[in-house]
């Protein structure tokens, strides 16, 4: 099978996720929540440089000030530029033993959100929280098992959320001032087995790139929630998408290979890597969390 995506890093990480790019340093930030480590890849010298963490990390922004906002398992700590943990600057508004924070990332005034997931997938539990730049940490949406897919619109006027197990993203109108959504409505939902949005991602025509963990592939989804394009992922669980480059159009992709079968892993052995495409629309910059 042609793929249109080629493995730029063959790592092997067991849940890798949370790509984000840096404009600044033109490198590639990401994560292993399993391992757990914070990660930085130099897509020109094809060099990937782990920072050890000491609990699972779901994700993380990088910082105005330098360095980064991480949500780690038992809370939100600022983390220095080589990986080194700072101080915790809010404890998880969770049972650890059951739950953990997973997808994040800044919004365009500079706050940071996360969401959580229940392990145990028993009950929709999990919530999204906003972080603000004078460190509140504040719950904003609920029942939910596995929250996914934040992205913002060009404009900052809608915000894309997903519920994984539920194969449903919404989209809000976001009050950028207040960082406030409502009007929640369902902005695409999927049918299929492994239709299961993950991480996502928002280019600048306002389409919104989802991961379908389990099913292989991404999908390129119009303002209007149509579906516009596939493609196929040399990797069964791709997690998460980031545009990076120059000119922001390469379109990385973050992939996992926990608890797959070997014959899966035999059969796409670059499972747990990170892929690439060139695409002919540009992202975003990544917004850095104020604080």
């Amino acid at each position: 099978m042609e793929y249109p995506l080629a493995c730029v890093l063959d790592i092997k990480a067991s849940l890798a996720e949370c790509p984000v790019w840096s404009v600044d340093e033109q490198a590639l930030y990401w994560v292993d929540i399993n391992a757990p480590s914070l990660n930085r890849f130099d897509p020109v010298r094809g060099a990937n440089l782990a920072w050890p963490m000491p609990q699972a990390i779901g994700s993380f922004a990088l910082r105005a000030r330098g360095g980064f906002v991480a949500a780690l398992r038992d809370g939100i700590w600022f983390v220095h530029g080589q990986g080194d943990l700072e101080r915790k600057i809010a404890a998880a508004p969770y049972d650890p033993a059951h739950q953990r924070f997973n997808d994040g990332r800044a919004d365009p005034q500079g706050r940071f959100w996360v969401g959580s997931m229940n392990e145990k997938r028993d009950a929709n539990s999990a919530r999204l929280y906003r972080l603000s730049s004078d460190l509140d940490l504040a719950p904003v949406l609920e029942d939910m098992m596995i929250s996914n897919g934040l992205a913002f619109s060009p404009d900052g006027r809608t915000m894309y959320h997903a519920d994984t197990p539920a194969r449903t993203v919404r989209a809000y109108d976001f009050d950028g001032a207040h960082g406030a959504p409502s009007n929640g409505r369902v902005f695409a939902r999927f049918d299929g087995e492994n239709d299961r949005p993950d991480g996502a991602a928002v280019d600048s025509e306002g389409c919104y790139w989802s991961a379908f963990y389990r099913g292989g592939k991404l999908v390129r989804l119009s303002p209007q929630g149509r579906l516009l394009a596939e493609y196929a992922v040399p990797a069964m669980c791709p997690t998460m998408c980031a545009f990076g480059g120059e000119d922001l159009r390469t379109l990385y992709v973050t992939t996992a290979r926990q608890m797959r079968e070997a014959d899966e892993l035999a059969r796409l052995p670059e499972s747990g890597g990170i892929f690439a495409m060139r695409v002919d629309v540009a992202g975003l910059p990544e917004p850095k969390f104020a604080g």
